[in-house]
């Protein structure tokens, strides 16, 4: 009865227009009225020990981090890079927008933020070469979406703190997933659009790629700085989050130059913005974590589950199709908050990997980001591609399909993320 208040008190706040974050401090109020607890200094407290966090430290940095970047020239260098090396193969174009997701991915960790940057550069550029619009929109969000599986990734920083797993052990066990994603995208682009009558760009010599890795040095500079550090101990995620900041900032105004004193303002503001916004529904979330626990709901769920737990596969395949199911209503920060506390303990209970299943947890959550009716990538790539939503919907279905495809792969054989996960830490 406990998990029956918990969904109807939740899904119905949401359901009638309420946010996400003050639907989950409802669903808070409901459960202590419900468990004849109700106190609000639980409320207070818990939103209070939930942003006093030295790990969430890290999100405002790497948010200002992608700021910087997309405003500073960084990600374009990396683009320019990557059309210099392949631009030149049928469907080359493609291939580029995929090679620069998964480098900004390395230093952003911000689907949002890295689909935007290679919509506004590359789909003009796609439209101009005669390659489908749709399908290119489709591509660049089902990239964008690798951005919270490579580390550094924001959503992994979220899990870590709600589960209280290792964020370093997270952020190493996802290399391998992303860049398996960003290898599959390839590979479905070049056979969706071989029957484009597409230009292909002039082939770059070996002067102008090596001219164009020197200008995306400082850009590529980054990633080996962030997941250097965090590998061999010199800094922890935070202090990772805190360099590439800086970095980000003094390549910006010093080296590329593109950023100035004036625009900084802007930066700072959208920075702040997005953080206020990602730190109020971990407050908010903690809340329900806590009452979430206090009633017991994990074990009312595995009583209903009873069966999977002997058999960890369909366990993961289970709570795979459910994910997918919630992230089409549900962003990624809310996905992770309200399912973490509720299925971790199910999952520790099967003896499966916890690092495992937070690796695998996110890329489910990420594949919702390009799921209608929500789908926030979508979204940002229609806007800035000014392509409506209904055709990027219908270009990115082949993608989509191929990146479900590689999560339940992963699935039916853990190994392939587990095995270099544990060659990482």
């Amino acid at each position: 009865m406990t998990l029956v208040v918990f969904l109807v008190s939740l899904i119905g706040a949401m359901a009638i227009g309420v946010p996400v974050a003050f639907a989950l401090i409802f669903c808070g109020i409901v459960l202590m009225e419900y468990l004849g607890m109700f106190n609000t200094q639980i409320i207070a407290q818990n939103m209070a020990i939930g942003a006093n966090t030295f790990t969430l430290l890290a999100i405002p940095f790497f948010i200002l981090a992608g700021e910087l970047m997309n405003a500073g020239g960084l990600s374009r260098r990396i683009i320019d890079f990557a059309i210099a090396c392949v631009g030149h193969i049928r469907g080359g174009l493609g291939i580029v927008a995929i090679m620069a997701a998964v480098i900004l991915a390395s230093i952003s960790g911000s689907a949002a933020a890295d689909s935007a940057a290679l919509a506004a550069i590359l789909l003009p550029m796609m439209r101009r070469a005669g390659y489908n619009v749709p399908r290119s929109a489709g591509l660049i969000a089902a990239g964008g979406v690798i951005a919270p599986v490579i580390p550094p990734s924001m959503a992994f920083i979220i899990f870590g703190v709600a589960s209280n797993l290792s964020i370093s052990k997270l952020f190493m066990a996802g290399i391998v997933p992303g860049v398996l994603m960003g290898t599959v995208l390839i590979v479905t682009w070049l056979f969706v659009a071989r029957k484009d009558n597409a230009e292909t760009l002039a082939r770059a010599s070996w002067s102008e790629r090596g001219r164009a890795g020197l200008r995306a040095i400082w850009a590529l500079g980054m990633p080996v700085i962030i997941l250097g550090g965090i590998k061999f101990g010199v800094v922890t995620p935070t202090e990772a989050a805190v360099i590439a900041t800086f970095y980000a900032l003094f390549v910006g105004l010093f080296v590329y130059r593109e950023l100035s004193l004036k625009s900084l303002p802007g930066v700072f503001i959208a920075a702040g913005r997005t953080t206020a916004a990602i730190m109020f529904l971990v407050c908010a979330a903690l809340v329900s974590a806590w009452l979430i626990t206090m009633a017991n709901i994990p074990a009312e769920l595995g009583s209903i589950i009873e069966p999977l737990i002997e058999h960890p596969k369909l366990l993961m395949a289970f709570i795979m199709v459910l994910v997918i199911l919630v992230g089409t209503a549900l962003d990624l920060t809310p996905t992770i908050l309200i399912l973490t506390p509720v299925l971790l303990p199910l999952v520790l209970k099967a003896g499966i990997d916890p690092i495992y299943f937070g690796v695998m947890f996110i890329m489910n959550c990420c594949i919702g980001l390009l799921t209608p009716p929500v789908g926030v990538v979508l979204n940002v790539v229609s806007g800035v591609g000014r392509i409506p939503l209904g055709r990027v919907v219908m270009g990115v279905w082949p993608f989509l399909v191929a990146e479900i495809l590689v999560l339940f792969v992963l699935v039916a054989f853990p190994q392939i993320v587990l095995v270099p996960a544990h060659w990482f830490y």
